[in-house]
């Protein structure tokens, strides 16, 4: 066969061929990316991780612990003192899941470190109340049914108790009509504090009337 007009190859041969070839051709290249990044891989996994001493008081309890400084507060809660009420929802601070409230502030404790709070008072919904006496947020939200998978309400109510603080505070929010009066206690307000907040079940309706109870407001 030496005219190469004689050779005749189909489109699914010819898409095949390429294939192979475009492989071939990466292969090495490919094999010496895996075997840097596994000798960099075994690099770091000797390394041993960097520890710090922490002193926290959690739900009135003084807890002195050493961590990696690498922890996030939401894992120095769930591992190293298996407070799990608070929940890992998206690790981004995105939902809220993890929400906790720290020196009367609530904040999300995926995104901070733990080391980064020596000193501070932090509340989770264990520290809010018990099964026998109930907090007055957690009374309500059971009374108006206002969860149902239950996984995000732990950062839902930690987070209702921070927001009508935060109205008693005079603290405005980004629907508040004017930055220098007292904040409004309403529906519109309580909703946009708590947007950070996301209920996959969609209890929202049911989550605004359990806190406006508790607030005194029929809304």
């Amino acid at each position: 066969m030496n005219d190469l007009s004689d050779v005749k190859l189909s489109r699914r041969e010819l898409l095949i061929a390429g294939a192979l070839s475009a492989t071939a051709a990466a292969a090495p290249s490919v094999a010496a990316n895996q075997s840097a990044t596994g000798a960099g891989a075994n690099a770091a996994s000797a390394a041993p991780p960097v520890m710090s001493k922490v002193t926290l008081q959690v739900n009135g309890e003084t807890r002195k612990l050493d961590v990696d400084t690498r922890t996030t507060l939401l894992d120095l809660l769930r591992e190293n003192l298996h407070l799990t009420g608070t929940k890992k929802g998206c690790d981004h601070g995105q939902c809220g899941a993890c929400t906790v409230i720290v020196d009367g502030r609530r904040i999300n404790s995926c995104l901070t470190l733990a080391v980064m709070h020596e000193g501070a008072k932090v509340t989770t919904i264990e520290g809010l109340g018990a099964p026998g006496k109930l907090h007055p947020m957690q009374a309500a939200f059971v009374k108006h049914d206002g969860y149902q998978c239950g996984y995000c309400t732990p950062g839902q109510i930690c987070s209702a108790v921070s927001a009508l603080d935060e109205i008693k505070q005079g603290i405005p929010s980004h629907v508040s009509p004017d930055l220098t009066a007292r904040p409004l206690l309403n529906a519109t307000e309580l909703r946009e504090r708590m947007s950070g907040n996301i209920c996959r079940c969609g209890a929202y309706s049911n989550i605004i009337d359990a806190i406006s109870e508790v607030a005194g407001s029929a809304t």
